[in-house]
């Protein structure tokens, strides 16, 4: 199912519902204010039907003066992951239309939040729904990208497009957090194979940075997936992880990754969520600074359910345990 036809499911799907939806599909807008995103798009855009896009999923209380809480929940929706100009070569790249299941659990989150309609918190959701596509327009390492944040980012895998497609539409979230209620900002994602090794299948990864760290987010969302089966594990965002993505090359602010696999990485799920730290602008809103905000990476590689099995649906009943029912 490719991006466009998620739009038409989604559409229907939330029809009649409490959950409003905004599409941002045109190519100009994409470059303008998600240049990271329309970087992974370029190659796929020549083809109609492949074009991406990205879906805001919207959820407010009929009485705002009750919100407590405001969780902004970004999912990779990878359609097919070609691994780009560093293709998947060797057969591994079946099963690659599973990369959007970060994406289908923030709908699934979502779908959740319209039944049980909780006058306690407004959520907003974000899809980031793209190809990464192989072609004459793919992008490819060593390019110089622009992030919506002002970073500049320079390219070292184009397989590594799932932080990509994530970090301006987090950059987005950020900027709407700092005019929300108690703002929680997250990440999901079948990011990477590391992960899976690192606790192996059937376990999501929680990563928080300093103030949601503060906060418990980590415990509180172990202590609800343990009770509802839907388990993590908890990782630990380090200052290693800051300064590998930091920019090594004149010009460049951000590296986005290097030229192995996570699986050969040290520290390769942590890395990640690092550069999304980074690139999104969220470094600058850590423990200390003047306006911290709340930030969890899930990397769930391990639980979304590998082809041809089914997908799992996590992580929607922990989020759902941690955030609306407890």
């Amino acid at each position: 199912m490719a991006p466009p036809m998620v739009q038409q499911y989604v559409e229907k799907f939330f029809s009649n519902s409490s959950i409003s939806l905004t599409v941002v599909d045109d190519i100009n807008a994409l470059a303008k204010g998600y240049p990271l995103f329309e970087a992974v798009n370029r190659a796929a855009s020549v083809v109609e039907r492949h074009r991406g896009r990205i879906m805001y999923l919207e959820y407010n209380p009929p009485d705002s003066s009750k919100v407590k809480e405001t969780l902004l929940v970004v999912g990779k929706g990878v359609t097919y992951d070609t691994g780009g100009a560093d293709i998947k070569a060797g057969g591994i790249m079946a099963g690659m239309s599973r990369d959007k299941c970060g994406a289908a659990a923030v709908a699934g989150f979502m779908r959740v939040i319209d039944l049980l309609k909780p006058e306690h918190v407004r959520v907003v959701g974000a899809m980031s729904m793209v190809r990464n596509s192989v072609g004459s327009n793919c992008y490819v390492a060593d390019e110089l990208i622009k992030a919506r944040s002002g970073a500049l980012v320079r390219i070292g895998n184009t397989d590594a497009e799932g932080r990509m497609v994530m970090a301006d539409v987090l950059c987005r979230m950020k900027e709407l957090a700092l005019d929300a209620i108690n703002p929680h900002l997250f990440t999901v994602a079948t990011l990477t194979g590391h992960a899976h090794l690192t606790v192996g299948p059937g376990y999501s990864i929680v990563m928080d940075n300093g103030p949601a760290r503060n906060a418990g987010t980590s415990k509180r969302l172990y202590k609800a997936g343990e009770d509802i089966a839907d388990p993590f594990e908890i990782s630990t965002i380090r200052r290693e992880d800051l300064q590998f993505h930091r920019g090594k090359a004149e010009g460049d602010d951000v590296m986005q990754c290097n030229n192995n696999p996570s699986s050969r990485t040290p520290r390769g799920h942590q890395g990640p969520a690092a550069f999304l730290l980074l690139a999104s602008g969220l470094d600058k809103h850590g423990s200390g600074t003047d306006r911290p905000l709340k930030y969890s990476h899930l990397d769930i590689a391990g639980s979304a359910g590998d082809f041809p099995d089914r997908a799992t649906g996590a992580p929607i009943l922990a989020l759902a345990n941690a955030f609306l029912l407890s």
